[in-house]
């Protein structure tokens, strides 16, 4: 996969609650190959999408701190004309919200003309209007010259979605990051979505953030997975490592709430508790804690880090060596710890 196209050291994203900042994004570190499909998973509220908008420099309001290099330049600390020339170009973004993520009032054949010509205002309007035909049937729209003349509106949720990735791809990024792509899409829509995805990754060869929630997905998808809980990384390795051997305590739980057709249980495990508010998230020792209250306090490192427990698999805090599930018996957690 070569060198890393995007390498983010230490981010900080925070946001002003009354007199207050508090971040949402705490101290935070990645890189992403090219070719590389790398999945971010957590509950609502743990951070993903601030992080999505941190790298893309999409926050009005926040705080950014830190560095994020997009092939070897520092894009966190640069004007907003130099960060203009790389979004839409070589960075890439595919929004949750496909609605909202487009103008009601423009026909979609103009919108995405309109990104190409940003870029590459030396391309006549007929070459362009081509281009537009051309990724719309690329994305999988089955009459693409009559959606060029079509408004939002007009188009169901899924073909909306497949114009924001026309949109996202229309200058071949090398960075695209797809922020919960599926969501409230019906599951015929959402695997077309994801094998579109899968054949972008091998067509233009970029590297892919994908946002999530769901492990289904991240296990058919990725080739790496930064769990996310409260700001945090609390676990980064390969998938492969992470479904067969997962070490952090939020990571087992996660997995352990997926319904498994292979173990025959009564009932879903729930994790206790909730992801805490900005104003409540504790800012020292280990922030999962409280949602594991049956393991001891001594288990906990005071101010947790991420450790390399074998090559390329991290885990944030030491209490992954003294965790268990309470409703099984010690014996039987099917788990190894390294």
């Amino acid at each position: 996969m070569g060198n890393p196209i995007l390498e983010i050291e230490n981010l900080r994203t925070s946001f002003r609650i009354k007199d207050n900042y508090y971040a949402a994004v705490d101290d935070v570190s990645l890189t992403v190959k090219k070719n590389e499909l790398l999945a971010i998973v957590g509950e609502s509220g743990c951070g993903k999408s601030a992080l999505a908008f941190s790298i893309m420099g999409l926050h009005s309001k926040a705080n950014v701190e830190g560095n994020i290099y997009f092939k070897g330049r520092d894009i966190a600390n640069i004007s907003p004309a130099k960060l203009n020339e790389l979004r839409g170009k070589e960075m890439g973004m595919i929004f949750q919200d496909s609605l909202s993520a487009l103008n009601p009032l423009m026909i979609i054949g103009d919108q995405i003309d309109e990104i190409i010509y940003i870029h590459n205002n030396k391309l006549a309007k007929k070459d362009r209007k081509e281009k537009v035909i051309d990724l719309l049937d690329k994305v999988g729209i089955l009459h693409p010259a009559f959606t060029y003349n079509q408004f939002p509106h007009e188009l169901s949720g899924g073909m909306r979605q497949r114009v924001v990735i026309a949109m996202a791809i229309a200058n071949e990024p090398e960075l695209l990051i797809a922020d919960e792509p599926t969501t409230a899409l019906d599951v015929t829509i959402q695997s077309q979505i994801l094998d579109l995805l899968k054949k972008l990754k091998e067509d233009i060869h970029a590297g892919i953030i994908l946002i999530t929630h769901d492990l289904g997905v991240v296990a058919e998808m990725a080739d790496r997975v930064a769990v996310m809980y409260a700001g945090q990384i609390v676990e980064i390795a390969d998938v492969y490592t992470l479904f067969e051997n997962p070490l952090h305590p939020y990571t087992r739980s996660l997995l352990n709430s997926v319904p498994n057709s292979n173990v025959v249980q009564s009932e879903l495990h729930v994790i206790e508790g909730i992801v805490p508010s900005l104003q409540n998230l504790p800012r020292e020792g280990c922030r999962f804690s409280p949602r594991i209250p049956w393991v001891d306090s001594s288990a906990h490192e005071k101010n947790p880090e991420l450790h390399e427990v074998n090559p390329g698999h991290f885990v944030r805090c030491t209490c992954y060596r003294n965790f268990y599930f309470p409703e099984k018996s010690k014996g039987d957690q099917h788990h190894v710890v390294s």
